[in-house]
């Protein structure tokens, strides 16, 4: 017969509310802020899109018009993101390991996505990537065109999400010890093994992490890319936009059922990119 300790008895015995008052008020806040700010919408949007029966939730979430535009906007994201995983752990290289000319003139451009209004962004990039654009002409000769088009929504989603893939990656270089490469180079490794086999490792989570944020904000963009592309349904048509124009014709269900997948899918990619992440960390520590 096992015997509960006393203290243990009365912890049992102390009613829920008053263990409610033993917690610090910095989780208090935390919960309470991410309840109203977070989890209160969430359970909203569900309630509202459970309103539709469940043979129409399927119909407006299968529409051959929602698939069309998930298409459009997850692939066109996915490959905005792991494009600017790419070149923008190049440029966060460049900007920490050496020293040139208007260095931090560069560095604070990288941030412009962050603070440019998204409608005045798109609105730039439309003009240059247009047919009589300074870069769009360079492209129309060739038979690219850019905007209006989805390629011109792959162009906005590449600006928008490329300062979170830099600003991840860049603080985690700036940390690198230098001792390991030079290490590296003394016993005879060349330097693309010392980047493969010694850098890329320990930089590969944070690299992840930055490709999900970009990945997150690239799903999320509305108004660069609603200006340079057509929205030509089956074509350039995004989710987002589609969700506005259901808003427009006052099918606030059917919005709600459209923004229900977005988040479900959204979930689901960065729980995968998550789990790559733990994974690569995992294996950087055997």
């Amino acid at each position: 017969m096992t015997t509960v300790s006393p203290s243990l008895e009365v912890e049992r015995k102390t009613p829920f509310w008053k263990k409610l008052g033993r917690v610090p008020w910095t989780w208090r806040i935390t919960i309470g802020y991410l309840t109203v700010m977070l989890f209160i919408p969430i359970v909203a949007m569900f309630l509202k899109a459970s309103t539709e029966p469940p043979a129409r939730f399927w119909a407006i979430a299968t529409s051959d018009i929602a698939l069309a535009t998930y298409n459009v906007t997850f692939v066109t994201a996915l490959f905005a993101a792991f494009l600017n995983g790419i070149f923008g752990t190049l440029i966060a290289w460049v900007l920490v390991r050496y020293d040139f000319p208007l260095k931090r003139l560069i560095d604070a451009t990288v941030d412009l996505p962050f603070a440019l209004p998204t409608s005045v962004a798109g609105l730039t990039l439309a003009t240059v990537y247009s047919n009589n654009g300074w870069i769009g002409s360079l492209l129309a000769p060739l038979g690219i065109k850019v905007s209006f088009s989805r390629t011109g929504v792959a162009v906005a989603m590449i600006f928008i999400s490329l300062p979170f893939i830099v600003r991840t990656v860049q603080p985690v270089l700036q940390e690198m010890e230098h001792e390991i490469e030079e290490a590296a180079w003394c016993l005879g490794a060349s330097q693309w093994q010392t980047f493969w086999k010694v850098i890329l490792p320990p930089l590969f989570p944070t690299i992840l992490t930055g490709v999900a944020l970009g990945f997150s904000r690239a799903v999320g963009e509305y108004g660069s890319t609603v200006i340079i592309s057509s929205n030509t349904p089956y074509q350039d048509l995004i989710a987002p936009v589609l969700i506005f124009q259901r808003l427009e014709q006052y099918d606030y269900s059917g919005a709600t059922v459209i923004g229900i997948v977005l988040l479900s899918i959204s979930l689901v990619l960065l729980l995968a990119i998550n789990f790559l992440q733990a994974w690569a960390r995992r294996y950087d520590t055997r």
